[in-house]
């Protein structure tokens, strides 16, 4: 350790500033750019628990005020004030038990917003493939999360111990929701709307009006006209002003009935309505928390999916002549091709060869070789088999076995 002398013969140890952390590879800060909703799904969690708790407070607060100030103009016996003032006191008790549960909650939240912190932090080259598999993981979680396999969902969490990197709290409390919708009850849905009214409305959401017309659907199905009359008046009139067109197709239902064939209204009493509504709510959900609405897996497949798609093969994937790249390009496979069915082509100026045996590029300086076989690889790893097997090459897809000097020469152009 290296020291300085005060004027006084003193010696004193000089302190250095810490090294400043090794900075990110462009690879590595632009990968970190995609982990938005990593962070913004537990602060808003947070925002939402404090905004909760400040309601609480103030409603608790001004009943207490009020009940003081009542008290205080009343003439009340002894026994009537402290009775009074008792009832007081557990309102109070009452509200320090729910300040301690959402304090509970926010330190939960907090915590999952350090831990999230702390695992984009240690992003660095030498552990790149440790975080990925972490991240893969992650995206499985929160894709069989929104496809409501919960509990396969937990369990790869708990086995991955990346609990506080993954938001199954938040998508359990939307599983009521939508297990109360699949049953045809849209009452939680409705609650889950008036909590989340201000936000709902800034976004000009419609799930809460959609909700409204169900119920105003459920009502003329089972032909109570009177009371679906009286529903429409409290709560679709708010609504005329911005659903008008909507109210006046529902409207007609009354005169037409469950059991009409007239398909514009039929489709009205369609049982599909019901699963038009599950996804409505996710998608609103997912805004809310600020989640895309696309499950995160099905972005980051398209991403690689809209690079492979060209125009010439996507279109030929049935014929004979393409049945080889079924076992190394996914749109042979029809899954894939469906998610990629809206992706624009991929736009390719100068062709790429890639070996398929060592993934470097095929060029000038590493050319590529035809085996008798047809199938094509790069010169350099087909030296490097042919030292190892006494000058013998073998085709990694088909097994065939046949000698360097039997090789010839591709050109590209």
């Amino acid at each position: 350790m290296e020291t300085e002398a005060l004027a006084n013969g003193d010696a004193v140890p000089t302190v250095h500033p810490p090294n400043p952390p090794a900075r990110l590879n462009d690879h590595l800060a632009e990968s970190l750019r995609l982990e938005h909703q990593l962070m913004r799904v537990p602060f808003e969690h947070l925002k939402k628990s404090m905004r909760t708790s400040n309601r609480t407070v103030e409603k608790e607060m001004n009943a207490v005020m009020s009940g003081v100030a009542e008290a205080a103009q009343k003439d009340m016996s002894k026994e009537e004030a402290v009775q009074h003032l008792n009832s007081l006191v557990s309102r109070l008790q009452g509200l320090k038990r729910k300040l301690d549960e959402s304090n509970k909650s926010e330190q939960l939240q907090v915590q999952r917003c350090r831990a999230r912190l702390d695992h984009l932090t240690v992003l660095r080259a030498e552990n790149q493939q440790e975080w990925n598999n972490i991240r893969v993981n992650r995206i499985l979680v929160d894709y069989m999360l929104r496809l409501s396999y919960y509990d396969t969902a937990m369990k790869l969490a708990e086995n991955s111990a990346i609990q506080d990197l993954v938001d199954v709290n938040v998508f359990m409390d939307a599983k009521k929701v939508v297990e109360c919708l699949q049953n045809r009850d849209c009452a939680p849905a409705l609650a889950w709307c008036a909590e989340n009214k201000s936000k709902l409305k800034k976004v000009k959401s419609k799930l809460e009006f959609q909700l409204r017309l169900q119920e105003f659907i459920e009502l003329v199905r089972v032909d109570h006209s009177m009371d679906a009359i009286q529903y429409a008046r409290k709560h679709l009139a708010p609504w005329v002003s911005t659903n008008m067109k909507e109210l006046q197709h529902a409207m007609a239902t009354l005169a037409f009935r469950s059991n009409t064939d007239c398909a514009t209204y039929k489709a009205l009493f369609d049982a599909k309505q019901w699963d038009n509504l599950v996804q409505q709510f996710k998608e609103e959900f997912c805004k809310l928390y600020g989640m895309t609405v696309e499950p995160l897996l099905n972005i980051y497949l398209q991403a690689g999916l809209s690079a492979l798609k060209t125009q010439y093969p996507f279109n030929l994937y049935n014929a004979s002549l393409y049945i080889f790249h079924q076992a190394e390009d996914p749109l042979s496979q029809e899954s894939f091709r469906n998610l990629a069915s809206d992706l624009p082509f991929s736009k390719h100026i100068h062709s790429k060869l890639v070996c398929y045996i060592s993934k470097e590029l095929m060029d000038e300086d590493n050319p590529p070789l035809v085996l008798p076989n047809g199938y094509v690889y790069s010169t350099k790893a087909l030296e490097e088999m042919a030292k190892k097997n006494n000058g013998k090459v073998i085709c990694p897809r088909t097994s065939l076995v046949c000698e360097f000097k039997d090789l010839s020469k591709a050109y590209i152009s």
